[in-house]
């Protein structure tokens, strides 16, 4: 394997490496949201029906979600670099294939083998983020770095869904991924470091076929109770994932060579940074969802205003990021992630009044500024809680982790916060019954969120880092 850069600073070819990687991370981030725009034309395209076409957003979820602990140990297994440029390609002739789509099923399918590419991508990515950058400065502003292009994929995924499709048609919220694809895999190629891979462990199929199986069930259970509600079939659904996930857990342990290391499931600071995690994800996802809902259906904004509204908000993400990046040095990240987490909370708050009549200069972006001020103190310092107990050869599995701890809160989040805010909905159907109900799921994100902090404040020790030039 190429060495790590320098701890203090950046390098070109490292610079590059990030890029790339940040580029990755993008693509995923936007392929979450992008296709939510088009949904009307691909409809009136292909001839779905309502029912039929959730499927084009589900089976993107189902497959990323579900794959992203195998994802993280076959990259650890064959090689990060290997994996991430596969996951990559996958990726690419996926988006290919469902912009030319002529049916429906091959369109889901396409998306179903795009959220597969995904889901070998990530973990890797974030693996190759920590072989490319030493710990010190570097790898704590390369963090920061993939914080800022995350929430900026968020927001932007709507903004470009809405260009596109109005522009030139549905088919290009997909092709448009296979340029960028272009440009990742062949600098990918260059700048990368290669790595054999821990070719001395097996992948444990048993426990990569039930992580898989509980996952993708959990995944399209609280998916469905978030559309549908808690009907018996979701229920049942529901009790298999968890059935499913509590056996593989327990299994673990007895594996020679289990898909999860024993020294991660037994680092306090890991478990709790991805519990941490997964309650910010209830929060992000309870964010983007409800306040997207209010400038569109109550305040009738089209996709672009909506996409765009976000922006502060991602600004603050990255400065925030920057700040922490600075500060990693001298507050553990325990502490640092309870601030951020307690900033986000207030943010959450601040959104908890909103009615017909608020005004986004006045109640919503106060709120969505101070929630991305947190989001950026949390990231960098959660992140590497999350990775502390991770060696080389299980940086993977650890990001597939953390990755999955937030997918998973965000699926949670809104199946419950959905339930929560139409059962509060009282009264006739009017937009102030329906912010009523929506200021109140806010208000449980954000009791969970400081529930969090208090978690990363009390349980997430200070990790030794080396000092610059070290």
């Amino acid at each position: 394997m190429a060495s790590a850069a320098a701890p203090g600073r950046i390098g070109a070819r490292a610079a590059v490496a990030l890029g790339v990687l940040a580029g990755s991370q993008l693509l995923i981030v936007v392929d979450a949201t992008i296709v939510n725009v088009a949904l009307g034309p691909i409809r009136d395209g292909l001839g779905f029906t309502d029912a039929q076409l959730q499927w084009v957003i589900t089976a993107y979820t189902l497959a990323f979600g579900g794959l992203l602990l195998v994802g993280g140990r076959v990259a650890d297994r064959f090689g990060h670099r290997r994996m991430f440029l596969l996951g990559a390609l996958a990726f690419g002739f996926a988006s290919l294939a469902g912009g030319a789509a002529g049916d429906g099923l091959v369109l889901v399918g396409a998306r179903a083998v795009q959220g597969a590419g995904a889901a070998m991508m990530a973990p890797a990515a974030m693996a190759l983020v920590m072989d490319v950058f030493a710990p010190g400065r570097g790898r704590v502003l390369a963090f920061g770095i993939w914080a800022g292009v995350t929430a900026g994929g968020t927001a932007l995924g709507s903004v470009l869904g809405g260009v596109v499709t109005e522009a030139l048609s549905w088919r290009w919220v997909l092709w448009i991924n296979v340029p960028i694809v272009a440009v990742v895999v062949t600098l990918g190629l260059l700048v990368l470091p290669r790595s054999s891979g821990a070719r001395t462990s097996r992948i444990d199929v048993a426990g990569a076929t039930m992580a898989t199986a509980g996952l993708i069930l959990l995944v399209y259970g609280l998916t469905s109770a978030a559309d549908h509600g808690w009907a018996t079939e979701t229920l049942l659904v529901l009790f298999a994932a968890v059935l499913l996930l509590a056996t593989f857990v327990i299994l673990q342990a007895t594996r020679r060579a289990p898909l999860v290391p024993a020294s991660i499931l037994r680092s306090r600071t890991v478990v709790v940074a991805d519990c941490v995690g997964l309650i910010l994800g209830v929060a992000i996802y309870a964010l983007f969802f409800f306040v997207s809902l209010f400038l569109s259906t109550v305040q009738g904004r089209d996709p672009v205003y909506v996409g765009l509204a976000f922006v502060p908000m991602t600004v603050a993400i990255a400065v925030a990021a920057r700040i922490s990046g600075a500060l990693a040095d001298r507050v553990r990240p325990g502490h640092l992630s309870a601030a951020g987490a307690a900033l986000v909370a207030l943010g959450l708050l601040a959104l908890v009044r909103i009615d017909p009549a608020s005004s986004y200069a006045t109640t919503l972006l106060p709120g969505l500024v101070v929630a991305g001020l947190g989001l950026g103190l949390t990231f960098v310092p959660l992140t590497t809680a999350a990775m502390s107990s991770a060696g080389p050869a299980d940086s993977g599995i650890a990001s597939a982790l953390f990755n999955a701890a937030q997918q998973i809160g965000g699926a949670l989040g809104l199946a419950v916060l959905t339930t929560i805010s139409a059962a509060a909905a009282t009264g006739p159907t009017s937009p102030e019954s329906t912010t009523n109900g929506w200021g109140l799921a806010l208000l449980v994100a954000a009791a969970l969120t400081g529930v969090a902090a208090a978690l990363a404040a009390v349980l997430i020790k200070p990790i030794a880092q080396p000092t610059d030039g070290q």
